[in-house]
């Protein structure tokens, strides 16, 4: 069972970037699947996460820029960042949890400038 992100990198403040969590095996129906971040010297926070039923939640700090959705048959969940700020810089990172288990992407560097 594996995540895998891609799509970080590089960007000006204002820019925009699209994230992706690829899901190996049978883990992405049924899952709850998140995006977290940490930025150089801080803890993990929570971003996004989206449920099986599309519904979504954020945190305040990236409501209304960022957008959580997921491609079933893809096994993919995205998180489409708009309007990027100096302070969203960070590593961000690709969470499943299901009833009984927790999994984790290596995570992705994205770095804002000003």
């Amino acid at each position: 069972v594996q995540l895998v992100e891609s799509g970080g990198g590089l960007v000006q403040a204002g820019g925009s970037l699209r994230l992706s969590c690829a899901a190996s095996g049978n883990i992405f129906n049924g899952y709850v699947m998140a995006w977290y971040r940490q930025a150089p010297g801080k803890q993990r926070e929570f971003v996004a996460r989206i449920f099986d039923s599309s519904r979504a939640n954020y945190a305040d700090s990236v409501r209304d820029r960022f957008t959580i959705s997921r491609d079933i048959a893809k096994n993919t969940v995205y998180l489409q960042m708009n309007s990027l700020k100096p302070e969203d810089t960070a590593v961000y990172y690709c969470n499943a949890v299901g009833l009984n288990d927790n999994y984790w992407g290596q995570g992705t560097l994205v770095t804002v400038s000003s």
